[in-house]
């Protein structure tokens, strides 16, 4: 159940982002009375599940969800209608246009991506404003990795300020050491303030090792949450452990947080421990024997326990709300600050963390919520539109970017590309951005079978 509420936010979303940027070619290529073909929402090689000719246009549905796409009168795109081409050029036609106006065309779904996913942030913040963590306001401070520990932090410090300045978001101090190589931390500890200097590459090795959760993490005090109907590990509900226990130790070692009681258990696959916990204020203890799971490349103890996922038992969440008017400008910092982010994490794809953890459909499928949230779903389609923006505007031939760069060069010397230029150009634009299909997808189905 939990996959196909995945299933069916993502196909939606996507549905509906790829409808609308094809909506802004669609409407601009009118706009300047250039014919439009057809309108399809996803590919549809030999067949269609839909199509009806309406006007000039063939309005479809395709099988194949890897986009969409409009065929534009004159121009070769994802058609490769090379015998229109031939025919002398008609004043409908995208190539009898000036080139300004063919550029408006081009840049027409990106602009509606990105002005849409501005949109639905500023409407996410009017309706249901923004959740932030204050660190300030941590009760038990950060949780240190060893990572964290070797550049000097502790469990229990209290972030102050990164770079001189005091944020006031949690997750604003992991971004700016993670995207904006701010390196300069003040953090409290037993009441004095201690300085932390982190080194230059230390966003490389926060890939290397977990990501934006790699240094330091957020406590999470240990109460056993219920047990799922098809959990895999049933040692810990077998050996009486129940739901709202309180995890502190195993064996001589006190696990005060769940980040503590998972590294106590790394190594222990196969050997039987000893569980200290509280249950209605009384400790008590219990035998369990540890079972092997596989976490990617390493394998790991577990006894099939997880924490509540409710922070807010221990951690006070401070909501900033907005006016019709105040969501306007607010809206679009949020998407400047979402955009900025995603292109700032571009350079972790040139490192071999950043090429393994690529993802396809499922990847972006698993990010959408297993219960159905509306909050959560227009987060994820504001922050998939403005993905989709960028990649599109990347100048990768096959792509609108790819388009724009030739009608740029164009403009600046006044003369268009050889047709020939155009086509081979489309034929390696395809055949790269299919290779990065097939290896992202390549990479959720080894995951999902090996990993």
């Amino acid at each position: 159940m939990e996959i196909l509420v995945k299933a069916t936010q993502f196909i939606l979303s996507l549905s509906l982002l790829i409808a609308l940027h094809e909506l802004g070619h669609y409407a601009t290529a009118k706009w300047f009375k250039i014919r439009v073909e057809k309108f399809y929402l996803f590919f549809n090689p030999w067949f269609s599940l839909w199509k009806k000719k309406i006007g000039e246009t063939e309005w479809g549905i395709g099988w194949l969800p890897l986009g969409g796409y409009v065929k534009i009168s004159g121009m070769i795109d994802e058609s490769m209608d090379k015998e229109q081409m031939k025919k002398p050029p008609q004043p409908w036609e995208f190539r009898s246009k000036p080139a300004w106006q063919r550029l408006i065309v081009m840049l027409g779904g990106v602009t509606v991506n990105l002005l849409l996913g501005y949109f639905i942030f500023m409407m996410i913040l009017f309706v249901w404003g923004n959740e932030r963590l204050e660190p300030q306001k941590m009760p038990f401070g950060i949780y240190a990795d060893e990572l964290g520990q070797e550049y000097g932090l502790k469990t229990g410090d209290k972030l102050v300020s990164l770079n001189g300045e005091k944020l006031n978001s949690f997750k604003d101090f992991r971004s700016g050491i993670l995207l904006d190589n701010k390196t300069e931390l003040i953090v409290e500890r037993n009441g004095q303030e201690v300085s932390i200097s982190l080194p230059e590459d230390i966003e490389y090795q926060m890939i290397k090792k977990d990501g934006a959760n790699a240094l330091f993490t957020m406590p999470i005090p240990f109460i056993v949450d219920d047990y799922p109907e098809d959990i895999q590990f049933k040692n810990a509900q077998e050996a009486g452990i129940l739901p709202g226990d309180s995890i502190v130790g195993v064996n001589n070692q006190a696990t005060p947080y769940f980040q503590d009681f998972s590294l106590a258990l790394k190594d222990k696959a196969g050997e039987k421990i000893s569980v200290k916990y509280y249950r209605e204020g009384k400790l008590d203890s219990v035998t369990v024997e540890v079972a092997e799971d596989k976490r990617g490349d390493e394998t790991v103890g577990v006894i099939g326990i997880k924490p509540v996922d409710d922070i807010t038992r221990w951690y006070e969440i401070e909501e900033d709300h907005y006016g019709f008017f105040a969501s306007i400008p607010a809206g679009f910092a949020y998407g400047n600050k979402v955009l900025s982010g995603y292109v700032k994490q571009m350079k972790f794809l040139f490192t071999s963390k950043g090429v393994s953890q690529l993802g396809g459909f499922g990847s972006i499928a698993n990010m959408f919520g297993e219960i159905w949230v509306w909050e959560n779903f227009w987060r994820m389609t504001a922050l998939l539109s403005i993905i989709l923006a960028f990649m599109n505007i990347l100048p990768i031939p096959a792509l609108d970017g790819g388009h724009v760069v030739f009608l740029l060069y164009e403009m600046i010397t006044g003369r268009a590309p050889h047709q020939k230029v155009l086509e081979y150009a489309q034929i390696v634009g395809f055949v790269i951005l299919f290779s990065l299909i097939l290896y992202a997808n390549g990479n959720d189905i080894y995951r999902y079978f090996f990993k």
